[in-house]
């Protein structure tokens, strides 16, 4: 976990009550089948302006730590357990000045059932989008000139903890889910309780499991290239 997750509304409708204060170019639209080294548009502070501007920025899933080489390095970050973060040299520098939030209309987790993997959508009850606590970094690309756009990558991570109730018995972690009130103290970079706010999130995050639904879904929902409405609604266990 998490592995593929679900965006179904774009732009401010998805973000509105994070108060965005600009939105990027080209941002990626609707998803019902969201994998690693896809783009999907995150929420961060950027901290060279002040105050910090608020951006919805479109971004690719797999954090590329500055060093990295190249970018393929992303395809195995995808998740981060929340509880290592601190300690974990590809996600360390992030934590401490680059937090974000995915924002999503649920994400997708597989029960194992007599040797059968079984999917389910997870999601508010109520409709209202999930936010997932992530980490962002910019890679420079060295093969591109530094007058091209495309020099930069901007990559991030999900990060995770250890599952509870009903969402346990499905897996065994979970996303590190953010309460909107408290993305705020998430997203400032200029923060130095950083472990605090870390600590204060995987504690929160329980509150926000117990208000969402889960139901099985189509098998199809495992084959990257499908990628429609028809992936979320409840089928037959």
């Amino acid at each position: 976990m998490c592995g593929r997750f679900v965006v179904a509304q774009v732009g401010s409708e998805l973000v509105g009550v994070l108060r965005v204060d600009l939105e990027g170019d080209d941002l990626p639209g609707p998803s019902y089948n969201i994998a690693p080294t896809a783009r999907v548009a995150i929420v961060l502070d950027s901290a060279k302006t002040e105050p910090p501007t608020r951006r919805l920025e479109a971004a690719r899933w797999g954090l590329v730590p500055s060093w990295a080489k190249d970018p393929s390095v992303g395809s195995r970050a995808f998740n981060a357990r929340s509880e290592e973060v601190e300690d974990k040299p590809m996600f360390r520098n992030a934590l401490i000045k680059r937090r974000a939030v995915v924002p999503a209309t649920g994400y997708y987790e597989w029960k194992l059932v007599d040797g059968e993997k079984i999917p389910h959508y997870i999601h508010p009850a109520d409709g209202s989008p999930l936010y997932f606590a992530g980490l962002y970094e910019w890679w420079k690309n060295p093969a591109v000139a530094d007058d091209d756009p495309a020099r930069w990558l901007l990559s991030f991570t999900i990060l995770t903890r250890d599952s509870i109730g009903d969402l346990g018995s499905i897996h065994d972690r979970m996303p590190l889910f953010l309460d909107p009130d408290f993305a705020d103290a998430w997203l400032d970079p200029t923060t130095d309780n950083v472990g605090d706010i870390l600590d204060a999130a995987i504690d929160a995050a329980p509150d926000v499991a117990r208000s969402l639904d889960n139901h099985v879904v189509s098998k199809a929902v495992g084959n990257v290239r499908n990628d429609a409405p028809e992936l979320i609604q409840p089928v037959d266990a």
